[in-house]
């Protein structure tokens, strides 16, 4: 009958015993380390704890004190800026439908300036700048004075918009090498028809601002690049409203070229 040895029985023979003893003291060097690592740590917390302690409150203070900002100062701020926003956006809206250059004019003006008590886009960038509201604020500010020919002041607020949309953002770009084309300086428009161009691919901004540079380069006398955005307007963007009318343009860009 097959015999077998207990776990945990006496050892037998003096290799067993000497086994035992050794797995007997790692056990224990691994009790000790821990009580060692254990005991430094004690002392450690024991040690530091007030800056510790500190540390952790101040991290509770600075989470409830973003979270109290937000919901007491930016939340109440965007709805005051939204509301001031709204209607300088009527008188912009109006001036846009406007059958008058005077009329227009004065639209723009009342919604860059405010009327009756109200902000205008000027006053709500700067008051509210930390807002969405105030941040487009500075968007509308710049295609406003750009209607109304103050160029300069058109490319200080666009510049101020920060936004990351798709198409107002590219819009703004745009309008800064619109200003820059009135301004005589179509080196620098050119720049940034080729930057709203290039900002993102899509059916609409795309080859707007192809078209814009592709002018803009035949004034230049850069015919390479002008029959470059306007064949790829062409090719890539046939049902675009610039594929219908580049025909003589790019015919005069290959005529520069020849």
């Amino acid at each position: 009958m097959a015999t077998y040895q207990k776990r945990g029985g006496k050892p037998k023979t003096k290799k067993e015993k000497q086994d035992k003893v050794e797995e007997e003291s790692t056990t224990a060097e691994v009790f000790n380390t821990l009580d060692e690592k254990a005991s430094k740590t004690e002392q450690f917390v024991s040690k530091y704890q007030n800056i510790i302690v500190g540390v952790i409150v101040l991290i509770i203070i600075v989470v409830l004190g973003y979270l109290g900002y937000n919901k007491f100062i930016i939340q109440p701020q965007q709805e005051e800026a939204s509301n001031e926003l709204n209607q300088s956006q009527i008188y912009f809206d109006s001036a846009l439908e406007a059958t008058t250059s005077q009329e227009r004019d004065s639209l723009f003006s009342i919604a860059i300036n405010g009327a009756q008590g109200k902000f205008g886009f000027v006053d709500i960038a700067q008051e509210y700048s930390s807002t969405k509201a105030g941040d487009l604020a500075n968007y509308y500010a710049g295609i406003s004075y750009l209607n109304i020919g103050e160029y300069q002041k058109a490319i200080e607020y666009l510049e101020n918009f920060s936004a990351d949309d798709e198409i107002i953002a590219t819009f703004a770009i745009g309008a800064i090498g619109d200003a820059f084309l009135q301004l005589e300086q179509p080196e620098d428009a050119l720049g940034y028809f080729e930057k709203a161009a290039n900002r993102r691919d899509n059916n609409y901004t795309t080859p707007k601002y192809l078209f814009k540079a592709a002018l803009t380069a035949i004034q230049l006398e850069k015919a390479d690049k002008a029959v470059e955005y306007l064949k790829t307007i062409e090719e890539k963007y046939p049902d675009s409203e610039e594929a219908k009318k580049l025909a003589p343009y790019l015919g005069k860009a290959q005529a520069m070229k020849s």
